[in-house]
Parts: C-alpha cells; sequence; structure tokens
C-alpha cells in the first residue's frame, strides 16, 4: 500500500539554522532517501519552497480566486513529503519517524485513496 509521508516544519526555525548545522540536515535526509530507496519503499519525494512562495487557489461561483501563501496560519508548515510503499500503517509509521524531521517537526502519515 502506499503511504504519503508530509513533512511539517517550522520555517521561522529552520531560518535560523547555522549553515554548517543545514549541511549536516542535508546529508542526513541524503542518508535517508537513499536507505528507502535501497530498500524499494521510495516511490518519490521532494522538499518544497517556503510557504511565502505558495499561492492558494479557490474556486467560488465560477471565479477563480488566488491568494499569496498557504490557506492557513499555523505554527508548522509543509515543508517537503516522500511517497513510499509499505505493507502497512505501522510499517509507514516506522519509515516516518525515521524521518530526520521527525525530530523538531511532525511526520503526518496518510495512506493514498486507491479508486478502482
Amino acid at each position: 500500500m502506499q503511504y504519503l509521508l508530509l513533512i511539517y516544519r517550522n520555517e521561522a526555525q529552520q531560518g535560523q539554522i547555522a549553515p554548517a548545522d543545514y549541511q549536516k540536515l542535508l546529508a542526513e535526509y541524503s542518508a535517508y532517501t537513499q536507505s528507502i530507496v535501497h530498500s524499494g519503499h521510495f516511490k518519490a519525494g521532494d522538499g518544497l519552497q517556503p510557504t511565502s512562495t505558495a499561492t492558494t487557489v479557490r474556486v467560488r461561483e465560477g471565479k477563480t480566486l488566488t491568494t499569496d501563501g498557504p490557506f492557513a496560519e499555523t505554527r508548522e508548515q509543509l515543508g517537503g513529503y516522500y511517497l513510499v510503499e509499505a505493507k502497512d500503517l505501522n510499517a509507514a509509521i516506522e519509515l516516518a519517524a525515521r524521518i530526520p524531521g521527525a525530530r523538531d517537526g511532525s511526520i503526518e502519515v496518510r495512506p493514498v485513496m486507491i479508486y478502482k
């Protein structure tokens, strides 16, 4: 079954990370990604640009409305994702717990809906 692992983190805190610590974090993500590629769990994944680059789109009464930034103000912002293959929710949770961002942010684990 496929699961989407949504990585949430505080953008303001991440912006304060020292350059050397940021490089270490990137290396940890690279190692994690390589491990799930080699294990066969990896399907897709990427980091996202900051929420300041986001545009929210809504259609109301046939009109397309856009707003700069994310829809909701929250303490943590969506910063990236992994799409993984896992045998069950527990296996997906184990994969999520190994994501470096789980240490100071949160990882939302969501099963992908299968349409038949």
